[in-house]
């Protein structure tokens, strides 16, 4: 798969930062929005050569998709987005589920007043987009919600963590999925609003208990759309959550 537009019609290359990271930021926004999916690959020359820049800042970006675990590197063949077994769906969700239970509690206990703003600020946000041209968007603004719970515990080393994992979980592939069930996008949004506005507000009350119940109700959410939108069976998802002892 190539690009159908330059990378700058969609991302607008900050000078103030190396241009690799301006480079990842725009490819992942592609993958996380399904204009690249699962098993694609990342032609590094077809992206330098639609951005008109050499092809060492795309190989250096490319890197960084693969470090953040949202791309792959194949021996002799070069970069695609990854496509996971259901296994490997399976294992990715419960280590999410795993670390959104610490991060959230950690985050009650830790936070600062900043980060329950930028938290009623993103929910605020995310309420308007309903529509399917919104999704790249929407998810955007999950992706920011979670990294700001996430800033909130103030340690530097489960942050960390948690982009990785969070970046490895393909997350996408079920944003992609609702552009076949249209009719249920609203209801879907509506949710996912609702649960994140319970976590905001667990943070805000630094009730580190209610916040842990309410990250592992949204995430057990997600493990739902797992099932139905990815065809993941139940059972591999609680085997591998059995796994982790949660």
């Amino acid at each position: 798969m190539t690009l159908n537009s330059p990378l700058t019609e969609d991302a607008e290359l900050n000078q103030k930062r190396p241009l690799k990271e301006d480079i990842f930021e725009a490819l992942l926004e592609k993958i996380i929005s399904g204009k690249y999916n699962p098993g694609d690959w990342l032609r590094q020359e077809d992206i330098a050569s639609q951005l008109g820049v050499s092809m060492t800042p795309v190989r250096e970006a490319l890197d960084l998709l693969a470090a953040a675990g949202v791309a792959e590197r194949v021996p002799y063949r070069g970069v695609r987005v990854p496509q996971p077994s259901h296994e490997e769906i399976a294992e990715s969700y419960a280590m999410r589920l795993l670390l959104e239970k610490a991060v959230n509690r950690a985050a009650a206990l830790n936070r600062e007043q900043a980060h329950v703003d930028a938290l009623k600020r993103i929910v605020g946000q995310s309420q308007k987009l309903i529509r399917l041209d919104d999704m790249s968007a929407s998810r955007k603004l999950s992706g920011d919600f979670h990294a700001t719970v996430a800033e909130a515990t103030r340690n530097s080393t489960l942050i960390r963590v948690y982009k990785v994992a969070a970046n490895s979980f393909p997350d996408w592939m079920l944003y992609q999925a609702m552009y076949g069930h249209p009719d249920e996008l609203e209801a879907s949004v509506k949710e996912e609003y609702q649960e994140h506005l319970a976590i905001a507000d667990a943070i805000e009350s630094r009730n580190p208990e209610l916040a842990e119940q309410r990250a592992k109700e949204h995430i057990i959410d997600i493990g739902r759309q797992i099932v139905l939108y990815l065809g993941v069976s139940q059972e591999l998802l609680n085997q591998k959550i059995n796994q982790l002892g949660l």
